[in-house]
């Protein structure tokens, strides 16, 4: 019985964590705006201890602020925040794919054991990459999102797919307010390059891996770039 209430319990966190996530990462949930566990617990209709866990599970991942007089709320990011996040995640797949490539004879070997994977992190791509074209915002944060934590099976470590994982959330929280308050043309704004890079990875082309993924990276610090000196709508402008 214990062992059953416990599984429930750890299931509904993670249900609780998730649902929140997905309003912060839609842009429901604003930076600087308060709640607390209570809020929280009374609108998904659970008790507290679950809620309190799936809050400090979203702090942990950087998502949100906690304040133990006050309670929680949307951490808020800066433009140098998100510039240091493509940076830091371009050193590490840098340095992930370049001892991929680099490795005399490893990189087939690397792809061929996860052949099968890649087929579903094609397919992800495809939904991500028609989604940034077509500028649909919820459907390519999902899409994009379950693409790049398929596509870190392909390291094999557990701990950068984490870390990557991580910086990507954080990127999309950063990026939301802006996305939304641009109106049609948010699809501007939108890397949709999935589905080149995936196919570059299955084809074990080192040059080809590469040259997307510096475009992925020139993207993000462009938009970094647009935003600092003010040209796209501030956060919350519709």
């Amino acid at each position: 019985m214990g062992a059953s209430g416990g599984v429930t319990r750890n299931t509904l966190r993670q249900q609780i964590a998730d649902a929140l996530r997905d309003e912060v990462l839609a842009g429901r949930l604003r930076p600087r705006v308060e709640f607390t566990v209570k809020q929280i617990a009374e609108q998904y209709g659970v008790s507290a201890t679950p809620v309190r866990e799936a809050l400090f599970d979203l702090s942990a991942q950087g998502l949100l602020e906690s304040d133990q007089h006050r309670g929680f709320r949307v951490r808020e990011f800066s433009v140098a925040d998100y510039r240091a996040m493509v940076e830091a995640r371009a050193l590490v797949i840098d340095g992930v794919f370049r001892r991929i490539f680099d490795g005399t004879g490893s990189a087939s070997a690397v792809i061929g054991a996860h052949r099968a994977a890649l087929v579903s992190v094609r397919r992800r791509g495809e939904e991500a990459s028609r989604a940034a074209r077509g500028g649909d915002l919820d459907i390519l944060i999902g899409y994009d999102l379950r693409f790049w934590r398929e596509l870190g099976a392909v390291i094999g470590n557990a701990y950068i797919s984490d870390f990557l994982q991580r910086l990507r959330m954080q990127a999309w929280a950063f990026a939301v307010p802006y996305l939304r308050g641009d109106g049609d043309g948010v699809r501007d704004w939108l890397w949709h390059g999935h589905r080149e890079l995936v196919e570059a990875i299955t084809m074990a082309d080192g040059p080809a891996v590469r040259a997307v993924l510096d475009d992925y990276y020139a993207h993000g610090l462009n938009w970094a770039d647009r935003l600092a000196h003010g040209d796209p709508p501030h956060p919350g402008h519709t």
